[in-house]
């Protein structure tokens, strides 16, 4: 129970952490994605990648970032330890390059103790939180080497502090169109090697979705 403790607040501290990384990454063609592609809706998606009928799109963002792993301990893998994933950090734009979103890991208010994927408004300041229902690596759609496409479902949300609400009604996100940010094959193959951390550049599109016939971000 301790050594779970421990590496909780590790995971934690890593993620507050995360925001003072420095990275570099090309934003070339990813960064100027098709116009007309976001004026029309996300483009073809695996199977069970869709959301569910009665939401329309409301919100787009281009995120620019890293996907961040910790090597941790893990029954799962035969070494005994394996890389973790503790969270994006990215910024997300428009298609004219204006910030519009922040994507980090926090701890969802409507969740007590739980922490999911985070996005905030750059202008207002509300939020939500998210939790992954579906995934697919399909590689008709995927890239090879690149994270998977998500649906997720919202689980929290908060107003910013002026009563901002341009994300509060996102009922559904979907991530798509993704490139990199998948953890390394090496690097986390001992126990030595608990507690290393790499920042793995990724791009990705992210919708943003509500209820259909709710008044917000006509």
């Amino acid at each position: 129970m301790k050594n779970s403790i421990a590496i909780n607040r590790l995971i934690h501290t890593v993620c507050a952490t995360a925001f003072a990384v420095v990275f570099a990454t090309t934003m070339t063609g990813a960064q100027n994605r098709d116009n007309d592609r976001e004026r029309g809706g996300p483009p073809p998606v695996p199977a069970g990648i869709e959301v569910p009928e009665g939401n329309r799109l409301f919100f787009v963002g281009h995120a620019f970032g890293t996907q961040n792993y910790m090597c941790l301990p893990s029954a799962m893998s035969p070494t005994g330890v394996a890389w973790t994933p503790i969270g994006p950090q990215a910024n997300l734009f428009d298609r004219h390059d204006h910030q519009i979103t922040t994507h980090f890991l926090s701890l969802n208010p409507d969740e007590p103790g739980v922490s999911r994927a985070t996005w905030q408004h750059s202008d207002d300041t509300s939020a939500v939180w998210a939790k992954a229902i579906v995934t697919s690596g399909d590689p008709n759609y995927v890239e090879a080497g690149a994270i998977p496409w998500l649906r997720l479902e919202v689980v929290g949300r908060a107003r910013g502090p002026n009563g901002g609400r341009t994300l509060t009604d996102t009922t559904w996100i979907q991530r798509l169109n993704t490139t990199g940010g998948s953890a390394p094959a090496t690097g986390c193959v001992a126990s030595s090697n608990i507690g290393a951390r790499v920042f793995v550049p990724y791009t990705a599109d992210y919708f943003f979705y509500k209820k259909a016939g709710w008044p917000w971000q006509d």
